[in-house]
């Protein structure tokens, strides 16, 4: 699914330049639930960048369902993200004059799926998190979990290979995160692959493997004993 090898990234800072990711090696499997944990300058939020085009290595490879990201042109970005990304954010990005449904519809329109199938697949996957109900309110009208569900909607509404999650949890209390966490399980139950980028422990516990970055390099990557969020909801 993800195949990343020896992934080099550094910035230049006037004459001087940083090396942000010296040599990433990992492969993230079709379903798997996945945390990415580091201190703040670990190199996690540039690895999220390259994952999801947003961002190019200097060097190394980077593979997504078998093909080769590299050299794209902000087009075939913009068309590789759509087919096969989604994303989840810490503060949501909901377009604040767009209802629910609409703005769970949007990756659709620009999909260029037709306006009734559009507005069908909105109000399933609202449903799938819950929020059928809320599907005409704005964003302004809704709790921070209710938005962060709608950002879930959205991200899943086109259906992509693998949905990314920058700390999706970190503008919500605890209760309403273990209530996100939930969701992010249940959308992994069903064989969604997801990569979750935090810095809480608790949440990464909730992953069924965490890779942990220091300085620009992995230093663990294990397989953990999953904790079902369920039990705190």
């Amino acid at each position: 699914m993800i195949e990343i090898k020896d992934l080099h990234k550094s910035y230049k800072m006037g004459s001087n330049s940083l090396h942000v990711l010296k040599g990433i090696n990992f492969k993230v499997e079709e379903g798997e639930l996945v945390a990415i944990m580091g201190s703040s300058g670990s190199g996690k939020s540039t690895l999220l960048n390259i994952l999801g085009m947003l961002d190019g290595a200097d060097s190394g490879e980077y593979i997504l369902d078998g093909v080769p990201i590299k050299n794209l042109s902000e087009t075939k970005a913009a068309q590789y993200r759509n087919k096969f990304l989604g994303f989840i954010f810490q503060s949501f990005n909901l377009i604040n004059y767009k209802s629910a449904a609409e703005n769970v519809a949007l990756p659709l329109y620009y999909q260029k799926v037709p306006r009734k199938e559009r507005q069908e697949k909105a109000l399933k996957y609202l449903e799938r998190v819950g929020l059928k109900p809320w599907a005409e309110h704005l964003p302004s009208e809704m709790s921070g979990g209710q938005k962060q569900r709608v950002a879930i909607a959205r991200a899943m509404a086109a259906e992509p290979k693998v949905l990314l999650a920058d700390e999706p949890t970190g503008a919500l209390d605890s209760k309403t995160s273990y209530e996100v966490m939930d969701l992010i399980q249940k959308i992994n139950d069903d064989g969604n692959t997801i990569l979750v980028v935090t810095h809480e422990e608790d949440i990464a516990h909730m992953c069924k493997r965490i890779v942990h970055l220091k300085d620009g390099v992995i230093v663990e990557d294990k397989k953990i004993e999953q904790v079902r969020a369920e039990q705190y909801v």
